[in-house]
């Protein structure tokens, strides 16, 4: 048996969601779950479905699906086989935190996805990667080498089909080169003190302004920065009892779950971008 996820944005119209599933029942198919969203104020009709067939042919399908729906609509659509295993870069600097939840989640099964390497620009986190058996590529990046470390990175990327780059507190700025090359397929992570602190302390900063709530945000990168369609964020109350070192704890822990939540959102297939916003279906 073969599963299929398939997304559709277009303007709305009536008879979009009775076209498509009498579609699938007409290809002998089977929906599993079915999911809809109307953007009022921009009028664009966005759906997610999962349909199961006996017998599929993937290129049949798609041919027969454009000729006799997508071009009447007007359709932006993917169609997915949930089966296939996308390849995951992921990209580190020093921190730790993230690396350690995603190889331990990817290590217990709970990540459908396949990591075929990881790269930073430093060495520090090479022995975690070592521990999990994950080939580690350390590509120093320099204002003088940027454009050699990102021909290298490429490389990578291309060599093994990677379908999505991870950014576990990558603290460099990814370049128009990759961004170009996989559109909202770069998924980051940082905390959501911007734009109010910034800097190398943050949480310093908002210590002594006496913030009350702290919180993470995972988005697709795109060149302006921290500003990409966001994908998963959450926040935790602190107060004047928390020191310096609580509030780095408690945003840390936010970050690993936050990150954790867009990828595995990402990875099914639940995540639709339109203008600079997403669509997240449950």
């Amino acid at each position: 048996m073969t599963k299929i996820t398939l997304l559709i944005n277009c303007d709305d119209q009536s008879g979009i969601i009775a076209a498509v599933t009498n579609f699938i029942a007409n290809n002998k198919g089977n929906i599993v779950y079915i999911d809809q969203h109307v953007d009022r104020e921009q009028n664009i009709f966005f759906m997610r479905l999962e349909s199961e067939f006996n017998q599929f042919d993937m290129t049949t399908f798609k041919v027969n699906f454009k000729s006799v729906l997508a071009d009447k609509f007007k359709m932006k659509w993917r169609i997915y086989d949930t089966e296939d295993l996308p390849n995951m870069a992921v990209f580190v600097s020093k921190y730790d935190h993230c690396l350690y939840d995603i190889l331990g989640r990817y290590n217990s099964g709970e990540l459908h996805v396949n990591i075929p390497f990881i790269i930073s620009n430093h060495n520090t986190l090479k022995p975690i990667a070592d521990s999990f058996n994950i080939p580690f590529y350390h590509i120093p990046v320099t204002k003088d080498t940027k454009e050699e470390a990102e021909a290298k990175q490429l490389e990578l990327l291309e060599k093994h089909n990677v379908d999505v780059i991870v950014l576990a507190r990558y603290m460099q700025i990814v370049s128009s080169k990759l961004i170009d090359k996989y559109p909202n397929k770069i998924i980051n992570i940082h905390h959501s003190f911007l734009p109010a602190f910034v800097g190398a302390k943050p949480y310093h900063s908002a210590y002594k302004r006496g913030v009350k709530i702290i919180g993470a945000t995972s988005h697709y990168v795109t060149e302006e920065l921290d500003a990409g369609p966001i994908i998963e964020q959450d926040v935790e109350r602190v107060s004047h009892t928390h020191a310096i070192e609580d509030l780095i704890a408690k945003g840390r822990d936010l970050e690993k779950i936050v990150l954790a939540n867009a990828i595995k959102l990402h990875l099914k297939r639940k995540v639709m971008v339109f203008n600079n916003k997403t669509v997240i279906f449950s």
